[in-house]
């Protein structure tokens, strides 16, 4: 009797174990294709900063509303090639933290400035080779603690 018992609670154990297996979803290792992503900023103006894994590397990008574009919506993308190029673009964020308004921080393909509104705070606008976005302190601060953790 004590076999039979033994017999069916082991059973009963291998088929719950594989129950569980085949209710974990396996990941083919054909997808490497991984993409994370911060939304610095919702609503209509959106910003959003992006970390991408693909088979060749790593890719970080800023994706943003132009704000030039009033007649629609168009996103633009400013394209850091790894992780160096978008910790300079953190610091060109905390130099310009701590200037003053008109600061301008130039870099090869975009430019950033500080503009300090009276009643609003700091401003920065980004410049990039087309179009243009600005963003308020909080939304830098957002932006300079996700470059951190990446």
């Amino acid at each position: 009797m004590k076999k039979i018992i033994l017999g069916v609670v082991s059973m009963l154990s291998l088929s719950a174990a594989l129950l569980l297996i085949s209710a974990v979803p396996l990941r083919p290792s054909a997808t490497l294709h991984t993409a994370n992503s911060v939304e610095v900023r919702g609503g209509a103006w959106p910003i959003n900063l992006e970390h991408t894994t693909d088979r060749p590397g790593v890719s970080f990008s800023l994706i943003f509303r132009d704000q030039e574009t009033m007649s629609g919506v168009l996103l633009d993308t400013l394209d850091f090639a790894d992780i160096e190029q978008l910790r300079y673009f953190g610091k060109g964020l905390t130099a310009l933290k701590n200037g003053s308004s008109g600061d301008i921080a130039r870099f090869r393909d975009y430019t950033l400035t500080r503009a300090d509104k009276k009643f609003e705070g700091i401003w920065y606008i980004l410049r990039p080779e087309y179009g243009s976005t600005s963003f308020q302190q909080p939304e830098a601060d957002i932006i300079n603690e996700t470059i951190k953790e990446w």
